[in-house]
């Protein structure tokens, strides 16, 4: 695959998986709109895991307490903030695994690829993150984060199988909802993130390693290096905002970009 393809690929990807404007919808659209060949999923999962890599080096304190908490909920103790949060991030988690086979093994998730279900999404979860944003209140940190909380933002992630509703925004919206900050309730869905990518990259891994040849993986190793460097960059930069800034400049891209792409649709 040619180097500028790769470099594209892996901004769009690394930009946008954080962001809440879609990261599927945006490399779904980069073929159907460009002409350009679809880049597989073994640039997918490179790219994703670049992303992943990006997610954990941001907040390494947390990942570093969750993974020795994960060792003690192993045995069955959720007795430090560690295992607790662990523990919560797996129940958040799934929901989407579930919901995500369930797509995968009825061939759904390849009916939903199309331009305008990317537009309506765009446009609708757009504007479900500005109500959230708007009308939730400030009240909760992520100390607050609660087994309840972690299912509903669980179950709120697993819409975002849908193409366009970005697994971000889509967290996000039900962190405001819930009554988190800004920054925190972004932490908390960046944190829901890593699990996440991590099943979805095991999930698409296994039908990749028989398919994947040299230059496939030499591909894939630059997009993930490029992807992981331009998501630690936009990660770094939105929750610099988030703590003077609301998401309202992301909801009037998403509802741009809605409104294009169902005229695209429906011409």
């Amino acid at each position: 695959m040619p180097f500028t393809q790769l470099l594209i690929l892996a901004l769009i990807q690394g930009v946008t998986e954080f962001l809440p404007i879609s990261s599927s919808g945006h490399l779904i659209l980069l073929p159907n709109l460009t002409g350009m060949q679809d880049q597989g999923q073994v640039i997918d999962v490179a790219v994703h895991l670049g992303t992943l890599f990006a997610v954990i080096l941001y907040f390494r304190s947390d990942v570093k307490d969750a993974a020795v908490g994960t060792l003690r909920l192993a045995t069955g103790r959720i007795d430090t903030p560690g295992a607790r949060l662990a523990f919560l991030l797996l129940v958040a988690t799934i929901p989407v695994i579930v919901v995500g086979l369930a797509l995968k093994l009825t061939g759904l998730d390849d009916m939903l690829r199309s331009i305008a279900v990317i537009g309506w999404t765009m446009l609708i979860f757009g504007l479900v993150l500005y109500w959230a944003d708007m009308r939730g209140a400030q009240t909760k940190d992520e100390t607050d984060w609660n087994l309840r909380d972690a299912v509903i933002m669980g179950m709120w992630q697993a819409v975002a199988l849908i193409p366009g509703t970005s697994r971000s925004g889509i967290t996000i919206t039900a962190a405001r909802q819930l009554g988190y900050n800004r920054h925190d309730g972004a932490k908390l869905a960046m944190l829901m993130s890593i699990p996440t990518i991590i099943a979805s990259a095991v999930l698409l891994g296994a039908e990749v390693i028989t398919t994947a040849d040299a230059q496939a993986a030499r591909d894939g190793a630059i997009a993930a290096v490029l992807a992981s460097a331009s998501a630690l960059g936009a990660l770094w930069l939105m929750m610099r905002l988030l703590r003077s800034v609301s998401f309202t400049p992301y909801v009037i891209y998403r509802v741009i970009l809605g409104v294009v792409l169902l005229w695209i649709a429906y011409r």
